[in-house]
């Protein structure tokens, strides 16, 4: 696969036009004090679907021709992939078959089906869920929609990326850090691209789950690590057990670091968020905020911009991570 580079970033973001949503870049003076750093926030919980994950599905679909979107497409996916896929195929007339854990939150398997996908379940730690939608693709000359280890689907997530660039330069905000939401990479990946290019002096970093923070691994040690105990965790959107092949490869040369939060830092980043910024994160959505908020980065006296990746969480998880970590 060839990298993506920031002319293929560009050309996603004349693709998305008029097509996704230019989210927001949040700030709360309170929440501001509490840091001690001028912290900006991409609110990506409000894009088409609840996450960033519509802008690559659309830009990857986009390029199909149209014999292929007449044949349809297949991806697997946690759940905002999901939705992106789903959502994109409708827009751009494609039928779309995905597959998704069975354990999946009721509000992503919900919504998938209703932007018009057909649903197929799979036991989230007991079958191979790429064989499954390869094995669909075959049977049905169906196009695979990968969730991010692919070059279209990075350049469409990279957009994010150059979006904060241009917001932070309307307001005359000069960048210490990125913390950027990381499963797969492709959003770390395309969004590192976009601030090598544009705002090069900006340390970029990963936030994970702990358990689950495959990527902080592979940086560390400079090859791709896999999980292999299984680790219960409320980060769904992030629960991929290695990095891709393609993002690592852009990711390893561009990002400066990985942090691995726990839940009780993911769950009060979701309670100050919600407090402070007014909005609704995912706890796989609130994993950057709750890197810079549990003070794993230090950013007293600098200024951050994190990526709030999804908003599509279970309203009873949402109100239980309130309960517990609300002030």
């Amino acid at each position: 696969m060839t990298e993506p580079g920031f002319s293929d970033i560009a050309a996603a973001a004349e693709r998305l036009r008029g097509h996704a949503v230019r989210t927001p870049l949040l700030e709360a003076p309170l929440l501001n004090e509490q840091i001690g750093g001028r912290v900006l926030v991409k609110a990506e919980n409000l894009q088409l679907t609840g996450s960033f994950k519509f802008r690559g599905a659309f830009n990857k679909i986009s390029q199909l021709d149209a014999a292929a979107r007449k044949r349809g497409i297949v991806a697997y996916s946690s759940g905002n992939h999901a939705q992106g896929v789903a959502a994109a195929a409708r827009y751009l007339e494609t039928p779309a078959v995905i597959v998704m854990p069975e354990d999946a939150p009721a509000v992503k398997l919900d919504n998938t089906r209703a932007w018009g996908a057909e649903v197929v379940t799979y036991p989230r730690h007991g079958a191979d869920r790429e064989m499954i939608a390869l094995d669909i693709a075959r049977d049905q000359a169906r196009t695979v929609i990968p969730p991010y280890d692919d070059p279209h689907i990075i350049a469409g997530q990279g957009t994010v990326g150059l979006e904060i660039t241009e917001q932070a330069g309307e307001r005359g905000v000069s960048l210490d850090h990125i913390v950027i939401c990381c499963g797969g990479g492709g959003l770390t990946a395309g969004a590192a691209i976009a601030l090598a290019e544009r705002l090069p002096g900006t340390a970029i970093h990963t936030a994970e789950p702990e358990g689950w923070d495959d990527t902080k691994r592979s940086l560390e040690t400079g090859t791709r690590q896999r999980i292999e105990e299984v680790t219960p965790s409320l980060c769904d959107a992030l629960l991929a057990s290695t990095p891709g092949e393609l993002t690592f490869a852009i990711n390893n040369r561009l990002v400066t670091s990985g942090f691995a939060v726990s839940e009780e830092d993911v769950g009060r980043s979701m309670a100050l968020a919600h407090r402070y910024l007014k909005i609704v994160l995912e706890p796989g959505g609130a994993a950057a905020l709750a890197a810079v908020t549990s003070g794993k980065l230090d950013v007293a006296g600098k200024s951050v911009a994190v990526v709030a990746s999804g908003g599509n969480v279970d309203h009873t998880v949402f109100c239980d991570m309130l309960s517990r970590f609300g002030t």
